[in-house]
């Protein structure tokens, strides 16, 4: 974070090279434009993030700019809390097969600690006393007090390959058709730890210790999903898009309706539905350009069959804008929680944020403005995850106790409450966002969650593209 505040600030100070917006210079990109940033980034759920990611956009001649006529994004990265390692290689076009646009991408990612943190939200206890603690130690086994072992009880892990191409073509001026495929393999499983020194011992998290052993041993996560498994979605559906640029549009509507169903493995069907409304405010007040209001309103639901474990966290787009497409939760869907805090067949959303472009200027032959925007977002649960399962082994009470999770945490608090399902989450928070030819954006959001119990403290999401 601070790199990327250094470097807005290295490249404002540098009157010398900056040409203001003030000038009466229409902007033009032709042939090819190079965006590339180290990962110098952080945040609670992974820790520092090391490596690089970037965009390379062909303009052509420049009649589509500030849409480029290809775009190449990438990244190779390793997080050093959660121990995940991303690699991810993306192509999008709406000029290689004519009045079509593709989109495809390939991702390897691996989370030797990832944290999962229970079902439908709200309903899930958080308990940050017992998660990735290498200060409390306990028992290997609870009756066995001869080994001590660390504590991660929100642990698991998992390895993800997934290969997608998405396709859309035109019907009318502004409707288009969109059909594709997403292939996913996951292999979960408990923790891979590779310990810490403590004197002449290597210290491990207890592996039996977790969340995600209580449920399989509770046959709440099935046989058939515990390990992982495969999938091939296929979506399709309706784009109806109006925007007058795709990075960070300043008017027009980009709405889509598509069913995406899994066809191997464990089958379900869900129906999503997205529409963002992009409205200029006529104020000329700011040099650099008229503020934006852009709101987004979201509802994804499984109509049919139910979601495996390792897929539930999913959030099918039609046009990936980042690496990972995951929620709810984080910087792709409710920002201010923890990454995927909310696993759930169903879940309805808004977005709201005031984009604000304070200064413009040019580097090297570079169009460059920074903005600012705060936002507001709010969502709820429209049906719940294994809520029957979860049913069968509640206490009298309706709620899910773990006897592991009271000793570890001295409590006598349940670790799901069904009551808590329907509660509204919503979250606000404002980001900074610094673009170079309108296309490649960095972004740092900072939020806070004020729904009771999902609250991450001071939450920092930087990556790049503004979330909608």
């Amino acid at each position: 974070m601070k790199k990327l505040l250094l470097t807005a600030i290295a490249i404002i100070a540098s009157g010398s090279v900056l040409v203001l917006s003030a000038q009466e210079e229409k902007e033009m990109k032709t042939g090819w434009s190079f965006g590339v940033l180290p990962t110098a980034t952080y945040s609670v759920d992974n820790g520092f993030q090391a490596g690089a990611f970037g965009d390379i956009y062909y303009y052509g001649d420049g009649k589509t700019y500030p849409d480029p006529l290809h775009k190449i994004s990438w990244e190779g990265s390793y997080f050093t809390h959660s121990h995940r390692m991303r690699l991810y290689l993306a192509y999008d076009s709406k000029y290689l097969i004519p009045n079509m646009r593709v989109n495809a991408s390939v991702t390897y990612m691996t989370d030797p600690l990832y944290s999962m943190w229970g079902f439908n939200g709200a309903a899930a206890t958080q308990n940050y006393d017992v998660w990735g603690n290498r200060e409390m130690t306990i028992p290997e086994s609870l009756t066995n007090p001869t080994t001590l072992t660390n504590v991660n009880y929100y642990g698991m892990s998992r390895n993800m390959l997934r290969i997608l191409a998405n396709f859309q073509g035109r019907l009318t001026d502004n409707l288009n058709w969109a059909a594709g495929m997403n292939f996913w393999n996951w292999k979960i499983g408990d923790m891979k730890d590779n310990g810490v020194k403590v004197g002449d011992e290597t210290r491990y998290y207890n592996k039996n210790a977790t969340l995600y052993n209580f449920l399989v041993d509770k046959k709440v996560i099935s046989e058939a999903e515990k390990d992982g498994g495969s999938a091939l979605e296929i979506n399709a559906g309706l784009v109806y898009d109006t925007r007058d640029m795709e990075a960070a549009p300043n008017s027009g509507i980009w709405a889509e309706a598509y069913l995406n169903g899994n066809v191997i493995g464990q089958q379900y069907l869900k129906a999503c539905v997205y529409f963002r409304n992009y409205i200029s405010i006529p104020l000329d007040i700011i040099p650099a350009g008229r503020p934006v209001f852009a709101y987004r309103l979201a509802w994804q639901h499984t109509l049919l069959g139910e979601t495996p474990i390792y897929m539930i966290q999913n959030n099918p787009l039609l046009v990936q804008r980042n690496m990972i497409s995951e929620g709810f939760g984080s910087s792709n869907t409710l920002r201010g929680l923890r990454e995927n805090r909310i696993l759930a067949e169903g879940m309805a959303w808004t977005n709201m944020e005031l984009r604000i472009k304070l200064v413009k200027f040019t580097l090297a032959n570079q169009y460059f403005y920074i903005a600012v925007n705060p936002f507001f977002d709010a969502g709820i649960i429209t049906k719940p995850y294994k809520a029957d399962a979860l049913a069968s082994i509640a206490a009298a009470d309706g709620k899910v106790y773990d006897p592991v999770f009271n000793t570890l945490t001295g409590t006598t608090d349940p670790i799901y409450d069904p009551d808590k399902v329907n509660y509204l989450v919503y979250s606000g928070g404002a980001g900074l966002k610094i673009a170079m030819n309108q296309n490649f954006i960095v972004s740092a959001d900072f939020a806070k969650c004020f729904t009771e119990g999902m609250d991450a403290g001071l939450w920092i999401g930087i990556g790049i593209n503004y979330q909608f």
